[in-house]
């Protein structure tokens, strides 16, 4: 199918590794020019690399997403580079799981200030290029989280704000031609997850959890992005999909 956006510039924040690098590849696959941002830049280099490698046209930048210097210099890069930015992926995020008894505020602090200080720096460098021009994508990265995990309050707090952010700016943004959904992704096997000391033990558990019978790849959940942000979603917005096998019970 296609998507209808080749030629399309596409922002993908955390697009060093995983969900965000899937889905940078998924994007460039359609014919989208993608800007990769991710506080590793080397990460970034070597998925922008691949892009090009492929045929595509890509480039990366090293961005904190919680500073609005770095976003400007992202927003700025994608104009020199493509003439500004029509798809953003906000994906960039992380978690610091305790229980809440235990956790500190530096831990609390610093996944929501990614998850929505980030979203909320990004979209709003973007927004005016998009209302310009009458057309833009914004897909989030939330989580199925959002229907709580013990030890990840913070990270269940910063992903429910996340669709809350979706559904009030599309209501701002859809008459600017502008849609803003939400992809919820369940356990997803990425390098990240797998660096975890009882990976295992969680694969086990989401495993047998799961509906479906099988855990997601990055690029199940890139697929899901690359619909959301397509012309095909058009007349889709405020949006949440969940991308879980069927799981969304802890």
């Amino acid at each position: 199918m296609d998507l209808g956006i080749g030629g399309r510039t596409a922002i993908v924040t955390g697009g060093g590794r995983g969900i965000g690098a899937q889905t940078a590849l998924a994007l460039a696959a359609e014919g989208v020019r993608v800007v990769v941002s991710d506080i590793d830049e080397a990460a970034a280099q070597q998925v922008a690399d691949e892009v090009v490698a492929q045929g595509g046209g890509a480039i990366a930048v090293r961005c904190d997403v919680c500073n609005a210097s770095d976003v400007g210099r992202v927003a700025a890069a994608a104009e020199d580079a493509f003439g500004g930015v029509d798809i953003l992926v906000n994906n960039a995020g992380f978690n610091k799981d305790r229980y809440l008894t235990k956790m500190s505020e530096s831990e609390w602090d610093s996944v929501v200030d990614v998850v929505l200080k980030g979203a909320f720096h990004c979209s709003r460098s973007v927004l005016p290029g998009m209302m310009a021009r009458k057309w833009g994508r914004i897909v989030n990265i939330s989580s199925r989280s959002v229907f709580g995990n013990p030890g990840q309050t913070n990270y269940s707090a910063a992903k429910l704000g996340l669709i809350g952010f979706t559904r009030a700016l599309s209501l701002e943004q859809a008459k600017f031609g502008i849609t803003v959904n939400a992809v919820a992704p369940g356990f997803v096997e990425t390098e990240l997850m797998r660096t975890n000391p009882t990976y295992e033990s969680l694969r086990e558990s989401a495993t047998a959890k799961n509906p479906v019978g099988f855990l997601g790849m990055p690029d199940d959940i890139a697929s899901a992005v690359a619909f959301m942000a397509s012309e095909r979603a058009r007349y889709i917005t405020g949006v949440t999909l969940y991308v879980t096998g069927g799981r969304f019970s802890s």
